[in-house]
């Protein structure tokens, strides 16, 4: 017989034997085996949950990027006659007969905006050649060629016949080129955009550069406010604590909207300074519309991921440590240096990357007092899901940013150890 109350091992000689007959360890390992299932159903629907709101969504992102076969499936002699015909062949009469049929088709199907817009990413203004060539794609009448262009000259524009064959495939990265500026001549070279459309690598930096700043001084107006809340007596400590945590309790628009009424040209905080002197009437400061702006109001909504973390690293450090470092001859300064704050970099680790992480994905707040200077990458995501319409370059756009997130990640882990990170 076994004792119920003992806990189970697999160590126990395979010798002694259970009240049913079964050897000891055998029925230690049907039992182990049968709370692993139990466990693996109680969290079974937390995967589940994850993956459906999380993994899928980002799978789908990835695959739009290099997925879009709105032409291919509107233009199928198009895409036959490119199959046939490689890169460089000439635009004989073939090749718009094949063109003319998928009018027709367009026509029919009511598809000619869809199959333009694809190739409207790539060359700006063609969504109006398409449209305005299937109103008349009955009427078309051999030769083709002579037709086609007799109705509007881009028909012969190497440029557009690229980009219907770079359209022709279902999948591109041709979306990644154009998320960092990059494009394909007419013999489908990669090339820069002209000087004047290059927008996205731009952006980029801007984004991470204004990322590294809101972290930066996050921890450094976060640090002093965590150890104070450390320091003093619990009842003080949770009056702070409220006040820390009450940006959560308000609504982000409402916050935005609070710093765009103290930061305009005529706005509390230009008046108090010309109130006090510091500045002429004609001299205000422009903090709206503006990196200037985003900054101030992003380190405010984004402050208290910075101290919650900081708080619940200093509480765990015994305050005895810096003053047995004190008694032993150190100064101020040099035990909290060399004894008090390699102790919080847990803190300062998981305070600062989970600030960083949010702030290259933030775009409310951008979108609100940045203006022209002040927007990131995240707002030209928004733009082209809701206003472009172009979902792939969108998803490329989100790709990349996601990808540059994880390099951070990485570096985190390589230079601190994600180990060491403490989030409460």
């Amino acid at each position: 017989m076994t004792d119920a109350s003992a806990p189970l091992t697999m160590n126990a000689p395979a010798s002694l034997i259970t009240d049913d007959g079964k050897p000891l360890k055998a029925a230690l390992a049907s039992s182990l085996a049968v709370r692993r299932r139990r466990a693996l159903l109680l969290v079974a629907p937390l995967f589940l949950f994850i993956f459906v709101t999380f993994i899928v969504p980002i799978g789908q992102m990835l695959f739009q990027s290099v997925h879009n076969d709105s032409f291919r499936a509107n233009a199928p002699a198009l895409v036959e006659w490119f199959g046939q015909n490689p890169q460089g062949s000439e635009l004989d009469e073939t090749a718009y007969a094949a063109l003319a049929s998928d009018l027709r088709t367009m026509q029919q199907n009511r598809s000619a905006g869809v199959a333009g817009t694809r190739i409207n990413y790539d060359v700006p203004g063609t969504r109006s050649l398409f449209t305005s060539a299937v109103r008349n794609a009955g009427q078309l009448e051999p030769p083709y060629k002579e037709a086609l262009i007799a109705q509007d000259r881009k028909w012969a524009d190497p440029n557009v016949w690229r980009a219907m064959r770079s359209a022709s495939a279902a999948f591109t990265g041709d979306f990644f080129l154009n998320a960092v500026d990059l494009t394909r001549d007419e013999n489908g070279k990669i090339v820069s955009v002209p000087e004047g459309q290059a927008v996205y690598k731009g952006l980029f930096w801007r984004t991470i550069v204004m990322s590294l700043e809101i972290t930066a001084l996050c921890l450094i107006l976060g640090f002093p406010i965590a150890f104070l809340l450390s320091s003093v007596k619990m009842k003080h400590a949770m009056l702070l604590m409220i006040l820390v945590l009450l940006p959560f309790w308000t609504s982000l628009l409402v916050r935005t909207t609070s710093w765009m009424v103290l930061l305009q040209q005529q706005g509390v905080v230009n008046d108090i300074l010309v109130w006090l002197g510091l500045i002429r009437n004609d001299q205000r400061l422009e903090m709206m519309y503006n990196a200037t702006g985003t900054i101030i109001a992003m380190t405010h909504i984004l402050l208290p991921f910075t101290i919650l973390p900081l708080y619940s690293v200093m509480k765990t450090i015994p305050p005895s440590y810096v003053r047995a470092a004190r008694s032993l001859g150190a100064t101020s300064w040099t035990a909290f240096r060399r004894v008090y704050l390699p102790q919080t970099l847990p803190g300062v680790g998981a305070g600062g990357l989970l600030v960083f992480i949010l702030a290259m994905g933030y775009y409310i707040t951008p979108a609100l007092v940045g203006g022209a200077d002040g927007q990131m990458i995240s707002n030209m995501i928004a733009f082209h899901m809701q206003r472009s319409l172009n979902w792939s370059l969108a998803a490329a756009l989100s790709a990349i940013l996601l990808a540059i997130v994880l390099i951070f990640f990485w570096i985190y882990d390589r230079l601190v150890g994600i180990d060491k990170m403490k989030l409460g």
